[in-house]
């Protein structure tokens, strides 16, 4: 059935194309094509993707943290220590995303173009900010941008480490976040200091 809200008719069109990346390319025609099987016209895609790929790439990484949401509704963050949370998140959004590697892959090649990496910035820090939401923050001082800035340097790396190692098991990607959650406390610690 056609959906008439439009955030609705974009998860519609992205979550029926996203089968179709391995085959046909992460392209303004596959979801123009994505767009007619999910039930809607082409030209519905132009009217909802009004800045065509950078909207499908922004919608992915809402539909990813949206997953993550879904899986984390039966924990209780206030249960963990803030690490805990962060890395349980973390987890669970690259859980989704090794399940769609060409839609990651194809995304990276489209956002490491010089002009497009301001946009990627921000899709970014809008996961970083979901995730630090989900655990609880509530800072309205320089920590609530500094935490986002360094969780956005994990969602990065993270990204980076899924997509050259295609063979990483759960347990390689947790380790892996798990360095990167040390690394930056480390870093958070001695600029604490430092401010001191």
């Amino acid at each position: 059935m056609n959906k008439t809200n439009t955030k609705d008719i974009k998860e519609d069109i992205i979550n029926t194309a996203m089968p179709n990346i391995a085959f046909d390319g992460l392209n303004w025609e596959m979801i123009c094509n994505s767009a007619e099987q999910a039930g809607y016209s082409k030209n519905t895609a132009e009217s909802v993707f009004i800045h065509k790929m950078k909207d499908v790439l922004q919608t992915i990484s809402e539909i990813t943290d949206k997953n993550m949401l879904e899986a984390l509704e039966a924990i209780n963050p206030d249960d963990l220590p803030i690490r805990q949370r962060i890395k349980i998140a973390l987890l669970e959004r690259f859980k989704y995303l090794s399940q769609h590697r060409d839609a990651l892959t194809q995304s990276m090649q489209y956002w490491i173009i010089p002009s497009n990496k301001p946009r990627a910035a921000r899709i970014v820090w809008q996961s970083a900010d979901t995730i630090w939401s989900w655990a609880g923050d509530t800072s309205k001082d320089y920590n609530h941008y500094t935490k986002r800035i360094l969780l956005s340097g994990i969602i990065t790396a993270t990204t980076l480490y899924l997509l050259n190692n295609k063979e990483c098991s759960d347990a390689d990607l947790e380790d892996f976040i798990d360095r990167r959650i040390e690394n930056v406390m480390t870093i958070n610690k001695f600029t604490s200091r430092f401010k001191k």
